[in-house]
């Protein structure tokens, strides 16, 4: 019995650093950029679009496809660094606990 509320106990605990580290990431912002800078985005943690910045000199009639290419490079590079920061963050968290590999967490 005596087991059982240690584990209760461990597992509440390990959900409030889940929920401490879900705030964090919330707040996280990362930026990605395409074609040496000239575009770049910033996403959130929750991967929100929350700036979009495109160089004038792109800005020109023929040339909206490759400003298109470059606003979805810059967007997956954003992303990709917001999930890193997320596997980092809950690697460390999880750091000796028996959790099968490929899970993701938070779920």
């Amino acid at each position: 019995m005596k087991d059982l509320l240690g584990l209760m106990g461990k597992a509440k605990e390990m959900q409030a650093k889940f929920q401490a580290m879900q705030d964090e990431i919330a707040t996280l912002e990362a930026t990605g950029q395409a074609g040496g800078g000239l575009v770049s985005v910033t996403l959130t943690g929750k991967f929100e679009m929350k700036v979009l910045k495109i160089d004038p000199s792109l800005l020109k009639e023929d040339e909206a496809e490759i400003v298109e290419d470059l606003i979805l490079a810059a967007h997956n590079d954003a992303k990709n660094k917001v999930e890193q920061v997320m596997q980092e963050k809950t690697k460390a968290l999880t750091a000796g606990l028996p959790i099968p590999p490929g899970m993701k967490l938070p779920f």
